[in-house]
């Protein structure tokens, strides 16, 4: 038995409002619990809905670089 996945399928659930609202919020919540100087930016890929949480300034990059903060903080968005 062969399995063919329907790729324009995944990526019509991928792009739906709902899926991108709950990605935009777990990046919002991770952003938060990183603290200052962290915020959640969310785009529309080439196939699907993304965010990332980036830092905002020199403080934040070295806290992330020392301390691994974006790493520590991955679950808040679960």
């Amino acid at each position: 038995m062969k399995i063919k996945y329907n790729i324009k399928a995944f990526e019509e659930i991928r792009r739906l409002p709902a899926v991108a609202a709950e990605v935009d919020s777990r990046a919002a919540r991770i952003a938060d619990a990183c603290g200052d100087g962290y915020e959640s930016s969310p785009y529309e890929g080439k196939s699907r809905h993304r965010a990332s949480v980036i830092t905002t300034n020199y403080k934040a990059a070295r806290d992330n670089a020392k301390n691994n903060t974006l790493l520590r903080n991955i679950n808040a968005g679960s």
